[in-house]
């Protein structure tokens, strides 16, 4: 079964979209790294390796499937913030973003009748659930603490363990 040429273009812009991730978490870590939170850094190259990860889960798929991958330009992502608040803020603002994009495949999926990429898109729905509530977690901890110095040095430390 060959994978229609609607869902494998929409597949690709979603190869995209998760590499530009890849891109906007390694400019995070860059930021962090150099302010210091080696701790928050971690966490970002990790996010940032995921991100990745989940574009080739999306290329093996339409390549199992018969359909062509297109590699398209990456955007350059934002590099400059305010602070460790500014950045997980940003970063939960963009796993929403991802979090529509899914739903949007699965959209296309539902209306093809593609019983096949509606499963694959499972897994994806699922790990938007974890990341949606991951970045939200550090986000709110980032609150209470404000700019108390103690509290940035535990949690920076915190993420650090991330492996």
């Amino acid at each position: 079964m060959t994978i229609s040429t609607k869902m494998a273009e929409a597949i690709n812009k979603q190869i995209n979209n998760e590499l530009f991730s890849g891109y906007l978490y390694l400019s995070a870590a860059i930021y962090l790294e150099s302010k210091n939170f080696d701790g928050m850094a971690n966490w970002m190259k990790l996010q940032a390796k995921e991100e990745f990860g989940h574009g080739m889960k999306f290329y093996s798929y339409i390549m199992d499937r018969g359909g062509i991958v297109n590699l398209m330009n990456i955007d350059t992502p934002k590099s400059d913030w305010k602070s460790p608040l500014e950045v997980f803020e940003y970063a939960y603002g963009h796993e929403k973003k991802i979090t529509e994009m899914i739903g949007g495949l699965v959209e296309i999926a539902k209306s093809e009748n593609d019983v096949a990429t509606l499963e694959m898109l499972n897994w994806f729905v699922k790990e938007q659930v974890e990341e949606e509530a991951s970045a939200s977690k550090i986000t709110d901890k980032l609150k209470l603490v404000g700019d108390n110095a103690g509290g940035l040095f535990i949690i920076d430390g915190e993420l650090g363990r991330r492996q």
